[in-house]
């Protein structure tokens, strides 16, 4: 072979190679995760970027319904939130709910005890009710599909709640909630959440009798012996009690407002507690534990413009929110 043509072959060679590699540097990538997202859980995963089948304790028939995640999520929201609300608001939730199934999932493989990853009874997970489902609530789960909310590559514990009171609360203080670090819920003014909600629930008073406080005090496993007044021992920076003094009993203010009955003690955001006679009277602001999303709060922000990853984004700091399945 001559040199020109030798020359010839050498650079249609390299011709070739140089067309290869580009069309490789080139090539549509792989769908995988988004950097810094957090994994589908293995349980549940069907492969990249894939919507997971959800199996679902229903509670009414006590049985298990598989159904696309997804449609799960839909009547989660639907439960949880006005279905009437602000497109935004109901968008909030939804990426709410669908990262607190994915965290608990994750964490503890759903609900492990019922041959499910997830169940309608509340004590065990979310709210779910498909009739209250209308196309607002279809459209918020639509426009967030497969959107979740993550702290350093984990699911965030995506806790939620009626009205703040004015002031979110940590997780310590409203849920006395230490099992793990949760850097990313602080004590957030609010005054949103206290203009928005109904009267009734921006202040409330509950009375209760002393039999009924040493009831609740019993199945806490204390004893707390004949008392003349309730004192608040101990608040958190959001202003919420954190221990109560009730004779010789100490407890935990969150623990107490369950023991209580969590719709008839409304928070522990308390103002004042007097005793007369046999009644026992509290007064506070607020609805529900105060940490993570107040509800009227995501409401009254939607109403103002706030788009729902913002709305959460105030609630929730040093978070991302990532789409993990199309």
């Amino acid at each position: 072979m001559s040199r020109r043509n030798h020359l010839r072959v050498s650079i249609a060679i390299l011709m070739t190679l140089l067309l290869l590699v580009s069309c490789r540097a080139f090539r549509r990538p792989e769908q995988g995760p988004a950097s810094g997202a957090p994994a589908i859980p293995k349980a549940i995963a069907k492969g990249a970027r894939q919507e997971p089948t959800l199996k679902v304790y229903i509670k009414d028939t006590k049985q298990v319904k598989t159904m696309p995640f997804e449609e799960y999520i839909t009547g989660v929201v639907a439960a949880e939130m006005d279905p009437k609300w602000p497109l935004e608001a109901l968008a909030a939730q939804a990426i709410l709910a669908r990262t607190f199934t994915l965290e608990k999932i994750a964490r503890e493989g759903g609900v492990p005890n019922r041959n499910a990853h997830a169940s309608t009874d509340t004590e065990e997970f979310q709210a779910y009710d498909a009739s209250r489902i209308n196309s607002n609530v279809r459209e918020a789960v639509r426009v967030t599909r497969g959107k979740v909310a993550a702290y350093n590559g984990n699911y965030i514990l995506a806790w939620f709640h009626a009205n703040s009171g004015g002031k979110t609360a940590t997780a310590a203080e409203g849920l006395s909630f230490e099992k793990v670090p949760t850097p990313y819920i602080v004590s957030v003014d609010d005054p949103i959440s206290l203009e928005a909600a109904p009267a009734k629930d921006r202040a409330w008073t509950a009375t209760f009798s002393k039999a009924e406080v040493t009831q609740a005090l019993q199945k806490m496993g204390q004893k707390p012996g004949k008392f003349t007044d309730i004192k608040i021992v101990e608040k958190g920076n959001s202003g919420r009690a954190l221990k109560l003094g009730i004779g010789n009993a100490t407890v935990s203010a969150p623990e107490f407002r369950l023991a209580m009955g969590s719709t008839k003690l409304k928070s522990t955001l308390i103002d004042s507690i007097t005793v007369s006679g046999n009644n026992i009277t509290f007064k506070g602001k607020g609805y529900g534990h105060g940490v993570g999303m107040s509800q009227w709060g995501a409401k009254g922000r939607s109403e103002q413009g706030a788009k729902a990853e913002d709305i959460i984004k105030t609630y929730f700091r040093g978070i991302n929110i990532y789409k993990i399945w199309d």
